[in-house]
């Protein structure tokens, strides 16, 4: 009786590489996926910024000059006059706008919280103006606020021929026009995070209140605001994320004027760069903007990681 073997078919090199790419590919297929996000992430983003800051430190003018200056130009920029006003603006327009947004966004919250009918249409209109362009949105509010077309003149022509809202020609008040059409923007956008958190509050805390006597307010000062501080530090990060780096409304409002008096960081650096031909300079005053970014986010972010736990 004879025994048959049957032999294994032979693998060749060039199947067994295609065999590796195979597996490879099956076991790492999201990085392969996500890799040329990350690389032109990385390029696009920070290795701009890392140009940046390098040109920060360079005499570069129209064009970059990549011969090192030390602070020199940081020297120059905190000697300027105007980006004095720059970071005076901020100040005033950051405040301002921060504060006033998170209070009419949680006010506008807490109203749709109580789940009238038309919460759906009020919830939409509330919203609508964070999706119009900052362009458009800057666009609109100097023709209302134009004392010529706007507000002023419709007053006028009402009869009160003595009213007077000139604010965005006002060298002392054009910041607060910025405010203002700012807060109309965002405020919808705050309160969709707020409305959020309150959706989210343990309603049988808020039962057990009720029945212990207490009346709405109480129960929202003392009970449901307090449970909303990580949407408050969010709220607050974003938006002070967005008021530094504001620049689409500033130039379709004022573009910085009348003269100088309602410039922000992001205008001046933009007219160092393109209009004076300061490269140098520009990029000095971009980084001093990442700077209160990084200052503002870094410790949202060690808190959101549980860095402070422990404290």
């Amino acid at each position: 009786m004879t025994a048959s073997f049957i032999s294994e078919p032979k693998i060749s090199a060039g199947d067994a590489a295609a065999r590796t790419v195979r597996d490879f590919t099956r076991r790492n297929l999201s990085q392969l996926v996500l890799s040329p996000t990350v690389a032109s992430t990385l390029l696009v983003v920070y290795g701009f910024i890392l140009w940046t800051l390098y040109i920060s430190f360079s005499k570069s003018r129209m064009t970059p000059d990549y011969s090192f200056a030390g602070f020199e130009e940081y020297v120059r920029l905190w000697s300027s006059p105007r980006w004095y006003t720059a970071v005076g603006n901020m100040l005033v327009f950051t405040s301002l706008y921060v504060v006033i947004c998170i209070a009419v966004g949680l006010l506008l919250a807490i109203l749709l919280d109580q789940h009238i009918r038309i919460e759906g249409a009020l919830r939409t209109i509330y919203l609508y103006p964070m999706a119009i362009s900052f362009i458009v949105a800057g666009t609109a509010w100097k023709w209302i606020l134009n004392p010529g077309i706007g507000i002023q003149k419709f007053m006028r022509d009402l009869g009160w021929s003595n009213f007077t809202f000139d604010w965005i020609t006002d060298r002392n008040m054009a910041i607060y026009t910025l405010v203002i059409a700012a807060v109309w923007q965002a405020s919808g956008f705050v309160m969709a995070l707020f409305l959020a958190g309150l959706r989210g509050v343990d309603q049988e805390i808020v039962k057990a209140a009720h029945l212990d006597g207490a009346g709405a307010p109480r129960i929202y000062w003392s009970i449901i605001i307090p449970s909303l501080k990580p949407v408050f530090m969010s709220a607050i990060v974003i938006l002070i994320h967005l008021s530094v780096k504001s620049f689409d409304l500033v130039v379709a409002m004022t573009a910085g004027g009348p003269g100088t008096a309602s410039d922000l960081p992001a205008t001046f650096m933009f007219s160092m760069i393109f209009q004076k031909n300061q490269l140098g300079t520009g990029a000095a005053s971009a980084m001093m903007m990442l700077c209160v970014i990084v200052a503002v986010i870094v410790p949202y972010l060690y808190s959101e990681l549980g860095g402070g736990k422990d404290g």
